[in-house]
């Protein structure tokens, strides 16, 4: 057996229903809206407590998640960080795949303000096809009551920072991050057997986020090498492309360079840095390079570039951190 095939078949053993004796984080979209054939759009899952934990459900995310064979009845809960669509497009799709997979009760969604109304928009959307999948399979297989998402609103009332769910071993941190003029947007972090792993949400360089990922194992945050969209932007307005060309103007206010992400890091004394949420896509080795060019320092563990299937594994008990690959 050859090492990629043995290591595809290690990680398989890893994934929801192993046992819980270490943190998991597995990234399941990594790409911006610009399109990627390689990447979903955002998505993190955190493996942990005999649950998995989904932070945001960016649309081609579940199908990164199904094509890994992850059990949808082991999803506990989601984390929307803000309402973006590459953020909460596939949110029906999630709460329609964990159902019919065998979620024991509703899909509890947590997010800002405004939750309940995004909660309520794919419940209706999804009526019925609710409806049609009963009527087809029976209540049996499908019971309806299992078959609705609960919004969990999160009010941090003034506060940096809340503790949001405590369940199992696993502790979720909500944390304010700026996103301006998307207002409130979250990050999360993950507590559980002594790791912890955060996920930033988009925003630009935030100090509230440094503290809150104050010595964390590892930090998934999201990239945007500005230089590159600066390039864009000029060339979609050589080409007459105006809309275009002002969309790309105005991203660089509420994302961070990979720069300005790394001395984050550093300053808060995360041991790993992972980026996500790319834009554009490093999806050829000259991106990739220039995503790594200005950055100065790293944390101790370095700097991981994401891909659909990066998975870090923190065992409890110990300070080891693994990086690997999941593949489909």
């Amino acid at each position: 057996m050859g090492p990629a095939r043995a290591r595809r078949r290690r990680h398989r053993g890893e994934r929801a229903g192993a046992p819980p004796d270490a943190l998991r984080v597995l990234l399941c979209g990594t790409s911006s809206p610009i399109p990627s054939r390689e990447r979903a759009e955002a998505c993190t899952a955190v493996f942990a407590g005999g649950h998995l934990w989904i932070v945001d459900t960016g649309p081609g995310s579940w199908r990164t998640l199904a094509l890994r064979r992850v059990r949808g009845e082991a999803v506990g809960a989601v984390f929307l960080t803000h309402f973006h669509s590459d953020h909460i497009g596939e949110l029906g799709e999630f709460n329609l795949q964990t159902w019919a997979a065998g979620r024991p009760g509703p899909l509890r969604v947590y997010g800002p303000a405004g939750v309940t109304d995004v909660v309520r928009g794919f419940t209706q959307a999804y009526a019925d096809d609710t409806r049609f999948r009963i009527a087809h399979h029976g209540a049996a297989l499908l019971p309806p009551e299992r078959s609705t998402m609960a919004a969990m609103p999160v009010v941090l009332e003034g506060a940096d920072a809340a503790r949001i769910l405590d369940e199992d071993g696993v502790v979720v941190t909500a944390f304010a991050v700026a996103h301006d003029p998307v207002k409130p947007a979250f990050g999360y972090r993950f507590d559980y057997g002594g790791r912890s792993v955060v996920v930033s949400g988009d925003t630009r360089p935030c100090p509230n986020l440094v503290t809150q990922a104050r010595g964390a194992d590892v930090l998934v945050h999201e990239a945007q090498a500005n230089a590159l969209v600066r390039i864009m932007e000029e060339a979609a307005r050589d080409t007459g492309e105006s809309r275009v060309a002002k969309i790309l103007g105005d991203i660089p206010s509420y994302h961070s360079d990979p720069a300005d992400v790394a001395r984050e890091a550093v300053t808060a004394g995360v041991r790993l840095l992972v980026l996500t949420h790319f834009t554009p896509p490093p999806d050829n080795e000259v991106l990739r390079r220039i995503f790594r060019r200005d950055v100065e320092a790293v944390p101790p563990h370095g700097l991981v570039l994401g891909e659909d299937g990066t998975l870090v594994v923190l065992p409890t008990g110990s300070d080891v951190v693994q990086v690997s690959r999941l593949d489909p």
